[in-house]
């Protein structure tokens, strides 16, 4: 890592929300399922079934591309991070505005976030699912792709584990499962990514 990027570590890793999911006993079975969905590769190209499902993705983009600006101002790497977590996001069969609202209260949007506990990178990820799930190289935490693979498998088995119920589901991936503080905050700021297809567009320019 680079003096500059340890110096955004420092700087920035009181400013997370400090995630610190609680490591617990996996199966042998649930332990290759997640394994086999972290390893999974394929860059986030969107595929679409027809011409009207692009032309919606297009909206989306634009939209979110608008408000995200004042986070991410080049447009290049604006429009990666938001197709990265579109694809993501569908293929864990998680809301995009839930994971988007998540990204917003767990780093800020900030891809070098550290909390206090150590979580990282935008989902803010404990170092110990490397380990229990990847190939235990850390240092992917901090990539957008990788950050957001294991953010989002997490949270969908978090969810599956809790049989549907978001609420725990949120408090579980904080480590602060029954409490109200997390969840609420989260699904408050899922609220501002909600896509609204009756909308003018507005193209944030670069």
């Amino acid at each position: 890592m680079s003096l500059s990027a340890a110096g955004a570590l420092l700087s920035i890793q009181k400013q997370s929300w400090a995630g610190d999911q609680v490591e617990e006993p996996l199966s042998d079975a649930v332990r290759t399922a997640l394994s086999a969905s972290v390893a999974e590769q394929g860059p986030p190209k969107p595929v679409f079934v027809d011409t009207q499902a692009y032309l919606g993705y297009l909206r989306w983009l634009e939209q979110m591309s608008w408000r995200l600006r004042s986070k991410k101002p080049d447009q290049l790497v604006r429009t990666d991070f938001l197709q990265t977590v579109w694809y993501e996001s569908r293929r864990a069969g998680l809301s995009t505005p839930l994971v988007l609202g998540l990204i917003q209260v767990e780093s800020n949007f900030r891809k070098y976030a550290v909390s206090s506990a150590g979580a990282r990178g935008y989902m803010q990820v404990m170092p110990f699912w490397v380990r229990l799930i990847g190939n235990g190289d850390t240092s992917v935490l901090f990539r957008l792709q990788p950050n957001l693979r294991f953010g989002c498998v997490i949270l969908r088995h978090y969810l599956d584990q809790e049989r549907g119920n978001l609420f725990m589901a949120l408090g579980r991936y904080n480590g602060s499962r029954g409490l109200a503080a997390y969840p609420d905050a989260v699904l408050g700021a899922a609220r501002r990514w909600e896509f609204n297809d009756a909308a003018p567009v507005r193209v944030a320019l670069p």
